[in-house]
């Protein structure tokens, strides 16, 4: 179903993506359907497609810093277990799956910040445990493969 609007002229300058963003976008979607190339506002369509990227990426990140970190928390507080910690390795192994089968090219970037989102979820880790940093090694216990597994849990 394609949606009716009528943009003025002045509207189809850069402003409009300032003045009514939804509108901007029905806008660039509707130019770009009917072939109007030289009417899409291409400074601030390449700053919004810039900025899915990072929030891809942000999103790989910020889910393997919390699932390494929960993985830590498994390991090295075994006393202190709980299905709380289950469900959120699961979880965000979950996320991190679906971001891998709508965007496989995403894994690349998962290899890439696995050892420094290891060293963030280290610190995370003592943060919320009130254990030492140095309870938890420098070197990730978990493969990548590992920490991407539904079936693993450290022991």
């Amino acid at each position: 179903m394609t949606t009716q609007f009528s943009i003025t002229e002045s509207q189809q300058t850069s402003g409009l993506y300032e003045e009514d963003y939804h509108l901007w976008l029905m806008n660039t979607i509707h130019q770009l359907q009917h072939g109007k190339l030289a009417e899409v506002d291409r400074v601030n369509l390449i700053e919004e497609l810039e900025a899915m990227v990072r929030s891809e990426k942000k999103a790989i990140r910020s889910n393997l810093r919390i699932l390494l970190m929960h993985l830590l928390k498994y390991k090295y507080q075994s006393d202190k277990r709980t299905n709380s910690w289950l469900f959120t390795i699961r979880e965000h192994r979950k996320r991190l799956r679906d971001d891998f089968e709508n965007s496989p090219s995403l894994k690349r970037y998962f290899y890439e910040t696995f050892f420094k989102s290891y060293e963030d979820a280290r610190e995370l880790a003592a943060d919320e445990t009130g254990l030492s940093i140095n309870t938890f090694p420098v070197e990730s216990p978990f493969s990548q493969e590992d920490t991407l597994n539904p079936d693993y849990l450290p022991e």
